[in-house]
């Protein structure tokens, strides 16, 4: 598969103006996640101004990378569970409910860095999910991280994203 046969679930988030993830973000990072078999993976190139230490990616920039990797893979997966392309209604949007990164060693920001991502578990609104951070083949990090679905356009009303 190419990169123009590839589904990136960021794609299919109307209105989204994550700086992670949003489209809708002249500013934002732009991350690109799609499936691989049962893990979401996302390619992203790393520019100057995202680094910590001189040629070391910042470590909050890697963790909005795995966090909105993640939000885009607990939607997908509500999707594919359900059948449905990511285009089909009802919509869901996922927030982060928790983010727990260890990071293992440096990061270059020269390189490539690769997402995988893989469901650990589902239980009603909330979604745990795995996610390894590598870089040139080795693993710099990885988190465990809890989606929240916080929206679903079949029960919403007046169009509040963040209902109580």
């Amino acid at each position: 598969m190419n990169s123009t046969d590839k589904i990136y679930f960021q794609n299919h988030m109307p209105e989204n103006v994550c700086f992670g993830c949003g489209i809708h973000n002249d500013q934002g990072l732009h991350i690109k996640s799609y499936w691989e078999g049962d893990e979401s993976v996302c390619h992203w190139q790393s520019e100057e101004h995202y680094h910590g230490w001189s040629d070391l990616m910042n470590g909050g920039i890697m963790a909005t990378l795995i966090d909105c990797h993640c939000m885009g893979t607990a939607m997908a997966h509500a999707y594919k569970e359900e059948g449905r392309d990511l285009d089909s209604m009802p919509e869901y949007r996922y927030a982060t409910g928790t983010l727990n990164v260890r990071y293992l060693k440096p990061t270059s920001n020269k390189h490539v860095v690769e997402l995988r991502a893989r469901i650990i578990e589902v239980k009603g609104r909330k979604t745990v999910m795995q996610c390894d951070f590598y870089c040139q083949g080795e693993k710099t990090a990885e988190a465990e991280v809890v989606g929240i679905r916080v929206f679903d356009s079949s029960q919403a009303e007046g169009g509040n994203v963040f209902k109580s």
